[in-house]
């Protein structure tokens, strides 16, 4: 693990970052779903009104793994961080990669005062689940995801 770094991720990680959405997206069983252009997905982050930020793990230059968030508010709680996409490679889990990521998110969130982080897990991620139990997250199974395509 010494070789391993985490930082914010720059405008020049894009590529990299996309090919490791694409994996998750294969572990998740849906590579048809990732549509977003590396054009679109660099803009996003990094043009004049960025939506979302992001932390990398490195080792040897190679990115490894990221943490994605963009702000969101809830007219409950204000200002929340969602984690969008959590990934870890493949070939790096099991090396505290993960712990290094979501440590970072936790501090971010922290700095910038949210009221709190939320994200999704597929119930049958048993590996990520069990990650997240042990940052004592709250597992919600009241409420059902919606979404519409336009």
């Amino acid at each position: 693990m010494n070789n391993i770094s985490v930082r914010r991720a720059q405008k020049e990680d894009c590529g990299q970052i996309l090919e490791l959405v694409k994996e998750l997206a294969v572990y998740e069983r849906a590579p048809e779903e990732v549509t977003v252009t590396l054009e679109h997905f660099t803009e996003s982050g990094f043009g004049e009104q960025p939506v979302w930020w992001a932390f990398v793990a490195e080792e040897h230059n190679i990115i490894i793994g990221f943490a994605l968030y963009y702000i969101r508010f809830s007219t409950w709680k204000g200002q929340r961080m969602y984690l969008e996409d959590f990934v870890v490679t493949e070939q790096a889990r099991g090396k505290g990669v993960g712990k290094l990521l979501f440590d970072k998110i936790v501090e971010e969130a922290k700095e910038k005062k949210f009221n709190g982080i939320v994200w999704q897990v597929l119930e049958w991620n048993e590996p990520a689940i069990n990650f997240y139990k042990k940052y004592n997250a709250k597992f919600d199974g009241e409420w059902v995801n919606c979404s519409v395509e336009v």
